[in-house]
């Protein structure tokens, strides 16, 4: 390998919206997600609304409840 042309590869600490926290080694360092393996639906078999900037307000708005 070459020597001085890869990124430094840090430990880094994953922060979820959910709470959850866990260390991990990346370029990138800290970082900060929305949704993780424990509050995601696909592995905990829940339906969970996830609102980034009130866009589900805004579909809301827009087409109401058309049942």
């Amino acid at each position: 390998m070459k020597k001085g042309i890869h990124p430094e590869y840090k430990l880094g600490t994953v922060t979820c919206a959910c709470g959850n926290s866990f260390q991990t080694r990346s370029t990138v360092g800290d970082m900060h997600v929305e949704i993780c393996s424990n509050c995601h639906p696909f592995f905990t078999g829940k339906q969970k609304l996830v609102d980034s900037a009130g866009r589900v307000e805004k579909f809301l708005r827009k087409y109401g409840d058309r049942r």
